[in-house]
């Protein structure tokens, strides 16, 4: 017979096992029970958004899908600069003339946030993505529209006019006092766009205010901006597919767990020339479409730098994109030529769904 100190310990000891078994296996449950949703909007960045994941019931999912969707409508109206909103200094205000001039414009932190980060991107690629070059982007822009509106009219922007629209187009003309909280464009006829690295940066905030409250088992599409947020509810990798862009079956299928993945294509905005497609990546030095890509697609933490690196990696040489996809630390990368040959850099493998 043991001693009766003994007993009791062993007692509670087992007890205390039991205890946890029970919360393990609730844990389990909890987890087995969670079903996926998904709701949709077509309001936000002037694309798709997808929000999808896993709650106990719909109520609970969509009183978090509608905060998600709550937050991704301000940054929508914050960071357009085709809108204005009444009682609020977005971007669009900042591109205003006033008198020949563009003003100083207090504006909401997010601004300055999307701005700095902007900048910093800016460095980053040596200049193939920069948010000050609005007045080149904005003549591309109203001539694909014509084009697209009636086919029978489309032309290419004259190259007279896109050289004199570069000569508005350096990044220290956008002047940042983050401790005033304004934005001052130095030069009347520079103006931004955002359209590089908005959307990623959007996403990639919102991603991480949902790891701040705890959301976990969620994936945001924002236009082909692709951030997961934790993995599935069982514990497994979400699988996401990467578009072909001929038109065929997916080029691949990856797992994430916490990573981005975001394409920049020729195939997603374009229109047709004299029997050739013009898209909207414009390469800063020759003004014009790449013409090297059909897509290039970025793995990486922040959906942020993919927006602008794929942005970047589809302006520049494939050694040069691939050494620079390289030098950095957790970014992978996919690019598909014009005749259809496919170039992965060291680590893309890794997250490839066999």
């Amino acid at each position: 017979m043991l001693p009766e100190n003994i007993m009791k310990r062993l007692v509670c000891c087992a007890l205390a096992a039991c205890v946890l078994f029970s919360l393990l296996l609730t844990a389990c449950a909890s987890q087995a029970e969670k079903t996926k949703y998904s709701a949709y909007s077509l309001d936000y960045f002037d694309t798709a958004t997808t929000v999808t994941g896993y709650a106990e019931d719909q109520e609970a999912f969509d009183a978090i899908a509608d905060a998600i969707l709550a937050q991704l409508g301000e940054y929508h109206k914050l960071y357009t600069i085709y809108h204005r909103y009444d009682g609020l200094e977005n971007l669009c205000t900042i591109n205003e003339l006033v008198d020949g001039a563009h003003r100083t414009v207090t504006v909401d932190r997010r601004i300055i946030d999307l701005l700095l980060y902007a900048k910093q991107m800016y460095t980053a690629t040596d200049g193939l993505v920069n948010v000050a070059m609005g007045s080149v982007l904005s003549l591309w822009h109203d001539y694909r529209t014509l084009g697209k509106d009636d086919p029978s009219t489309a032309a290419l922007p004259p190259m007279d006019g896109l050289r004199a629209a570069a000569d508005h187009v350096d990044i220290e003309a956008l002047v940042i006092d983050e401790q005033n909280s304004t934005v001052t464009l130095t030069d009347p006829k520079a103006t931004l766009d955002v359209g590089a690295i908005a959307k990623g940066y959007a996403t990639e905030r919102v991603a991480q205010w949902m790891q701040e409250q705890g959301y976990d088992g969620f994936v945001l599409n924002v236009g082909g901006n692709v951030r997961t947020v934790g993995a599935k509810s069982d514990g497994t990798p979400w699988t996401v597919g990467i578009e072909d862009p001929n038109g065929g079956e997916y080029l691949a299928y990856l797992q994430l767990n916490g990573q981005s993945v975001v394409t920049s294509g020729s195939y997603q905005r374009y229109y047709i020339v004299d029997g050739k497609r013009y898209h909207h990546i414009i390469h800063p030095d020759t003004l014009m479409p790449s013409e090297e890509y059909l897509s290039v697609s970025v793995v990486c933490g922040h959906s942020g730098l993919g927006d602008a690196l794929s942005t970047a990696l589809f302006c520049l040489p494939q050694a040069e994109g691939l050494a620079l996809v390289e030098s950095m630390p957790d970014v992978e990368a996919l690019w598909v030529t014009e005749d259809g040959a496919r170039i992965v850099s060291s680590g893309w493998n890794a997250y490839v769904k066999e």
